[in-house]
Order: structure tokens, then sequence, then C-alpha cells
């Protein structure tokens, strides 16, 4: 038999998962073409206090991303429509990409500018940078996602894609980008603009407007198929949601509310709003999710 007659390769390109797959394709980017020069100017412009908050929030988001790279790795296995593996690997391989952009940006600007102040090289993975709660937050998400090989189920299934996508990156990662990327973009007169990190950001975001866009893809058709139940979604985010917030309580970068860039409040209306916006768009059946182009160009 030919490969190409082979049923596990017969791609049905009108499913919206082969949809993710081709946009994951077609949106290609490389970490290392972007261009850091104007950052390295940027951040010899910011205050120690400043500095040393955008270090810790590029710790937490990079050690975030290499974390969520090793924990997808059972949904991998336990999805067996081939167009959600095609689509699986582009975003293990996208997380890869986070992962890389942020070491790229830690080596070359931050250790930088270290050196131009005559500081110590910091490690974007000393212990420092890091919470109980943050830790804690994703130790319940490698939980969720191995629980996939233990035992495969709709409860199990719905509660990984609620600790994953709806939760590490819909509201944590997605949060935390968006404000930094009105902190260092054109808008905040009082930091310096760094470029490179907000156009590395936009193109970050863009990848995991795709990635929640699978995931409430795959809990609406658990909820509309009677699987599961829409507040065992509810139950699940709400218990994560303040290991969310308290992961971010001790960021010497976040912003105070009469500080520059976004305020916590701002931020916090903003996860909420999006949040909400989410479990509408999953759990009625009258609500569509947005197509795979909307979700990256919202989300960026």
């Amino acid at each position: 038999m030919a490969t190409s007659d082979h049923p596990a390769m017969q791609l049905n390109t009108g499913t919206r998962s082969h949809n993710y797959y081709r946009n994951a394709v077609e949106k290609h980017w490389d970490p290392h073409e972007i261009d850091l020069s104007a950052d390295l100017e940027g951040a010899a412009e910011l205050p120690e206090p400043a500095f040393t908050g955008l270090k810790q929030s590029l710790a937490l988001f990079g050690a975030g991303e290499e974390s969520v790279t090793e924990d997808l790795a059972p949904l991998a296995v336990v999805l067996e429509d081939i167009e959600d593996q095609l689509f699986i690997t582009t975003q293990l391989y996208e997380e890869s990409k986070h992962t890389d952009f942020f070491d790229r940006y830690w080596r070359e600007v931050i250790h930088a500018e270290e050196e131009r102040r005559g500081q110590e090289l910091s490690s974007p993975t000393d212990a420092k940078w890091f919470n109980e709660p943050y830790d804690e937050l994703f130790e319940r998400n490698e939980r969720a996602m191995a629980r996939l090989l233990e035992e495969d189920t709709p409860e199990t299934r719905a509660k990984a894609h609620c600790h994953y996508h709806l939760t590490i990156e819909g509201i944590l990662a997605q949060t935390g980008y968006y404000g930094l990327t009105l902190a260092y973009g054109e808008n905040e007169p009082e930091l310096p603009d760094l470029p490179g990190l907000v156009e590395g950001l936009k193109l970050v975001r863009s990848d995991e407007g795709r990635h929640v866009g699978f995931g409430m893809a795959k809990l609406k058709s658990l909820v509309a198929d009677g699987e599961v139940e829409p507040d065992l979604l509810r139950e699940t985010v709400d218990e994560l949601v303040p290991l969310v917030q308290d992961s971010l309580s001790g960021d010497e970068g976040a912003s105070s509310e009469d500080g520059p860039g976004p305020s916590p409040s701002d931020l916090a209306e903003y996860a909420y709003t999006k949040h909400e916006q989410r479990m509408q768009q999953i759990t009625s059946a009258s609500e569509k999710i947005p197509d795979v182009d909307e979700l990256t160009q919202l989300e960026a």
C-alpha cells in the first residue's frame, strides 16, 4: 500500500486542527532574526529597580516556556487524530522557540548590560526569581498532564487543557506578555523602548493565541458532546487563579498603581475579561471560537 493511501495519512484539510497546523507553518519565525541592537541602548537607560524587575519578568516567562515544552509530551501521546498530532508537533516546536528567544535575550541584552554596570552575571534559572506559588502552579500542570498517561478520560483531558491552555498560556503568559509589551513599547514614555523584546513578545503572543484556541476547541467539543460539564472547567481554573496572582505578586518588575506601565489592577481586569470571553465561547452553544487567524491577531 502506498504511504499516501494509509488511513493515518488521510488528512481532512477542512478540520480546525489542520487549520491550526497550517497557520503555524505559514507564520514561522526565527528568534535569532530579531534585531536586539536598540534594546542594548534601551537597557542602559533603565533605573536599577526597573532593570531588576525586567530580569525577574524574563526569568519567570523563560522558565515557564521551558517547563510547558517539557510538560506537553503526554498530550502528544494520547491524541489519536492525525490533525491533532500535526498541530501538537508545531506547538512543541514553538514552545522551544520561545525558550530560545528568552535565553538569547538574557545572553545578549541582560548580560551585556550587567557587564556594562560592573555587575556579576546573573542566571535566569536562579531560585531567587521564583516563589512557591509559581512552582506549585507548574507542578500542578505537570501532574495534570502526566495523569493523561495513567487514565485518559474526558475529565482528565479537560483538566489538562484547563491547566495548560486556559491557565498557564491563557491567563499567566498572555497577561504577562501583554503587560511587558505595554511597558516597553512606544506608548510608555517613562520607560525606554525595547523594540526587540516587544517584537519577540508579539510573535510569542501570536503563537500562544493559536495554542489557546486549540485548547478551547478541544474543551468546547468535550462540553458540546456532553462528556464533561462546564462547571468542571470553571472549578479547575478557579482553583488555579490564586496561584497565578500569587506567582506574580513578588515580581519586582510589576508596576505599582502609580508607577510606569500598566497597573496590577489593569492587568487583572485584562486577564478577567479575556478569560470570561473564552469561557463563554467554550460553554455556550450559540458562541463560536474565533478562527485561527483571528486568534493570532487578537493576542498579538
